[in-house]
């Protein structure tokens, strides 16, 4: 009956645009209201380092003010400012001066220049918004499908942002005209009400036209050279440059809807290749685990009814088979209390990830409040110490730990610990590039602080709790000697293991995956949530299936040490995550310098630590619960 649910998980993300962020509220401007144009960042996909608006020699207004921004906004290196650019509702402008006097240009110096060539040359792209909305720059490819020339179709696509400028024949070109197309939905009022406008959509044009072909009048107003004989604004990173920054204003009246304004930005990318490969690894998921489990369940079934015949033990007992590791299954394993922790922050993991997508699936989290993925995700994550602590000092306690206090210490702090560490690393070499991606100190303390104020006290007190409680009941005894091991085959290596183990949950996952690396390193919008969430719980039935398989093999073999075998091996998918992140990296990034691939590996190193914990973890109480119910179901004398 997994049809219906599926088919209502769909129809929510088709309409992720419809309904909208509990506050963000439209804003009704009237004729001539003025409409605010502010500056997020300048990115590069070729550096990964964002800077903000104002690190280059743009025009600034008269005050410079900086929006409050959450935790999101800073840790994603957006710094929200303020530009002096005039727009008014529905009211055009043909070309107005920027900044400088109309005789008088503004003048960068060799030093200006010479950043300004640099980051022209680094792909850099600048990102605006009004009204919110974030500024994208229209690319009309013509499809010539035919081969006549008539019937050429215009695919229209956008870019994010526009271009800081061109370089063309070793020659750096800027970008310092911004023709802004503006396009409005007008709202229907009673008859003697005046029209109120919304803002649906921010285009923008940008344009190289050098000093000599603009001309400025007194008013700051200027004429646009006509046609195409003018030529680009050059920029000599060796000498001063003299040039006007210049704007131009037009507006168009749209029937898009306020509240799907967003859709152009979102189906930049393909959905087909979505629905293919979701309905593709749903199908071989389904179609494999529905064999896993025949074949286990009929192979248990006869396991068990052979064991449970009466009549001749002594056949049975000459058997090979996991009964004969019936008192050394449930040996606490080496370093009891590193597992359980691990274990822990594994399930503080899955239940922040199952919360952050189910409430993005909702349309709660989508892309028009900047930065409240993040911000959602970091204070999930401190309060779901509860139940991590919970389930950790419940399984330690199981081990035959006793020193709770240690273990519960060593739950708060073990990976967190080695992401604040990896983080902190990392922000050292991006401070020295004085990049806005650098996270600032204050907000390093603070986050600090939420650690060791709000996450440390609650796993303790989970912890607390778990410890306290009854252990989990294993259905057998523990012998006093431990048991000899047969020499195992080689399949049965660890290694061999997880390539086994990794590759259905992998391949479940890969397209996905495909999509969350380009909204993470090409500056996309990634939005289908609905299809992450449908693709989470594929994750977590293939590693739970895939888990049981290998822990039943190895007792099979009379190897009982599985515990943590069982935890590495069901992580094995992250192996592979971490080998398709260095084939993104070669194939579809073009980064050459050292500081953005230390950055590329060093996050690649925290998803596949993370995901690493998370799918062990899924696997281990999987692989747990099978062998307590396996070991139940056999009399054992």
């Amino acid at each position: 009956d997994w049809l219906p649910w599926s088919l209502l998980l769909l129809s929510l993300t088709c309409d992720t645009g419809a309904f909208y962020v509990p506050g963000v509220a439209p804003i009704n401007f009237h004729q001539n209201d003025p409409v605010e144009i502010k500056a997020v960042k300048l990115t590069s996909s070729r550096t990964q380092l964002p800077y903000e608006y104002y690190s280059l020699p743009f025009c600034q207004p008269n005050k410079i003010t900086y929006k409050a921004e959450n935790l999101g906004e800073v840790l994603r290196g957006d710094r929200i400012v303020n530009t002096p650019f005039q727009v008014l509702m529905n009211s055009e402008k043909k070309c107005e001066v920027l900044c400088g006097q109309s005789n008088k240009p503004v003048t960068l110096t060799v030093e200006q220049s010479r950043l300004v060539a640099e980051r022209i040359s680094e792909d850099y792209y600048v990102h605006l918004i009004a009204d919110n909305l974030p500024v994208a720059t229209r690319l009309e490819l013509y499809s010539n499908r035919d081969g006549d020339d008539k019937k050429k179709e215009k695919d229209v696509q956008f870019e994010h942002g526009y271009r800081l400028g061109f370089t063309d024949v070793n020659k750096i070109y800027l970008h310092n005209h911004l023709s802004f197309i503006l396009y409005y939905h007008r709202e229907d009022l009673e008859e003697d009400r005046e029209h109120t406008y919304r803002v649906v959509r921010f285009e923008v044009i940008p344009q190289s036209i050098r000093l000599e072909d603009l001309k400025a009048d007194e008013k700051s107003s200027c004429t646009l050279p006509e046609g195409t004989n003018s030529s680009p604004q050059e920029i000599d990173p060796t000498k001063e440059n003299q040039l006007y920054f210049t704007y131009s204003v037009h507006w168009e009246e749209s029937d898009i809807k306020w509240a799907s304004r967003w859709d152009t930005y979102l189906t930049m990318s393909d959905v087909q290749i979505h629905w293919f490969s979701i309905i593709n690894s749903v199908v071989v998921v389904f179609f494999l685990s529905g064999i896993l489990s025949m074949i286990i369940i009929r192979t248990l079934r006869k396991d068990i009814a052979n064991y449970n015949k009466e009549d001749d033990i002594e056949d049975t007992m000459e058997e090979s088979g996991w009964k004969l590791v019936h008192g050394d299954v449930f040996r606490p394993p080496q370093y009891p209390m590193i597992l359980s922790s691990l274990l822990g922050s594994g399930i503080q993991l899955f239940c922040m990830i199952l919360i952050v997508i189910f409430v993005a699936m909702l349309g709660m989290l989508s892309p028009s409040s900047r930065g409240a993925l993040m911000t959602t995700a970091c204070f999930l994550f401190m309060f779901m110490g509860v139940f991590g602590g919970f389930s950790a000092g419940r399984l330690y306690r199981t081990l035959k730990g006793h020193r709770w206090k240690k273990g519960a210490f060593c739950t708060a702090t073990l990976y967190p610990g080695v992401v604040f560490g990896i983080c902190f690393v990392l922000n050292c070499f991006i401070w020295g590039k004085h990049s806005s991606g650098a996270v600032p100190f204050p907000t390093m303390v603070a986050l600090l602080c939420m650690w060791f104020g709000i996450s440390l006290p609650l796993v303790y007190l989970g912890y607390y709790f778990g410890f306290r409680k009854q252990p989990y009941d294993n259905p057998v005894r523990t012998n006093q000697i431990p048991r000899q091991i047969p020499e195992q085959r080689w399949y049965m290596n660890r290694f061999v293991g997880i390539l086994m183990a990794g590759i259905l949950p992998f391949g479940a996952m890969f397209i996905e995956l495909f999509f969350i690396f380009s909204a993470i390193w090409e500056n996309q919008f990634y939005y289908l949530f609905g299809f992450l969430f449908l693709v989470f719980i594929i994750l977590v039935v293939s590693c739970s299936q895939i888990s049981i398989v290998m822990v039943y093999f190895q007792l099979c073999a009379e190897d009982y040490r599985w515990w943590w075998r069982n935890f590495l091996v069901s992580g094995g998918s992250a192996f592979y995550v971490l080998v398709y992140a260095i084939f993104y990296f070669v194939n579809k990034l073009d980064i050459v310098e050292f500081i953005p691939s230390l950055l590329y590996f060093g996050y690649t190193a925290l998803m596949v630590l993370s995901f690493w914990l998370l799918t062990g973890t899924i696997g281990f109480y999987a692989a747990y619960m099978f062998v307590r119910k396996i070991y139940a179901a056999v009399k054992i004398d």
